[in-house]
């Protein structure tokens, strides 16, 4: 369940990750005519799933998972669906 408090570094985050999907995102932005299949090889997208896990977990708890899932998105996985 995502809470409806929301500090601000967590807003300030989730709009920095708005920010970058509505501009340079391959998944979401500009770009996505470039990639029609998508670029992210996770569902939903490692900014989409930030996103949400800053907004479920809070600023630090939601950071770590992010983090630990951009590492994970590397040529060297296969990808799939992970949920926050």
């Amino acid at each position: 369940m995502i809470r409806f408090v929301v500090s601000m570094p967590q807003r300030a985050s989730v709009f920095g990750i708005w920010l970058y999907q509505k501009t340079i995102s391959p998944d979401h932005g500009f770009f996505r005519a470039a990639f029609p299949a998508g670029y992210c090889k996770f569902s939903p997208s490692c900014s989409e799933y930030g996103r949400l896990a800053i907004l479920k977990y809070g600023f630090f708890g939601g950071w770590a998972r992010a983090l630990w899932r951009i590492l994970r998105c590397n040529p060297f996985t296969r990808g799939g669906e992970d949920l926050a």
